[in-house]
């Protein structure tokens, strides 16, 4: 009697998992991670249940890979704006306004998905508490970076550490996002922008 011998052929995905992302993103942005149901991602997404829980695990496996694509695309955005600014105060004054340009065209009054999350989901989950506080040790880091460079230079005072003057930023940053689901008066983001900017002066 002859054996038969199954080999096992690994899953090849047949969708744009980059894109699949986007879409997913698109649905916790709009809806928060608690309020998203799978039926939400399976709508937005094109695949069926099974599909996402096999090629991105649970809905928290898939929410913090959207965050974390989410983060890279302003981790991009933002080395473009330190790469056009000319010394440390203006790139500080540079990131503000690009937020501030994000905050204005967000017809849907989202907010940023990080700052989001830190409303919704900081300590309730270790994965997420894990990526919020990596987040932010890597903002405090540039911030940190940033302004030591800056007083080096003379452009930013020395009435406080870098590191205070980095807390600072990072809170200001955190809390003008939040303003802007709110606020869309340029000229009110602007006259905040000015304010924060002159403490550094």
């Amino acid at each position: 009697m002859k054996r038969s011998f199954q080999i096992d052929m690994p899953k090849v995905e047949t969708f744009n998992r980059e894109l699949v992302i986007k879409h997913a993103t698109g649905v916790f942005h709009d809806k928060g991670y608690n309020a998203a149901s799978m039926q939400d991602l399976v709508d937005a997404t094109g695949l069926n249940r099974s599909s996402i829980y096999n090629s991105f695990g649970s809905k928290l496996d898939l929410f913090l890979l959207c965050l974390k694509s989410y983060q890279y695309g302003f981790h991009k955005k933002t080395t473009a704006v330190l790469l056009d600014a000319d010394n440390a105060i203006n790139a500080i004054e540079s990131l503000f306004y690009m937020y501030m340009d994000i905050m204005l065209k967000d017809n849907n009054d989202r907010g940023c998905l990080i700052t989001n999350c830190v409303s919704e989901m900081a300590n309730h989950d270790e994965k997420i508490t894990s990526f919020l506080k990596q987040n932010q040790s890597s903002m405090l880091d540039f911030m940190e970076a940033l302004v030591k460079k800056g007083q080096l230079n003379n452009n930013i005072n020395t009435n406080k550490t870098a590191n205070e003057y980095a807390l600072y930023l990072f809170s200001s940053l955190q809390g003008f996002r939040m303003t802007g689901i709110l606020v869309q008066n340029k000229k009110h983001l602007t006259s905040i922008i000015k304010t924060i900017l002159q403490t550094l002066n």
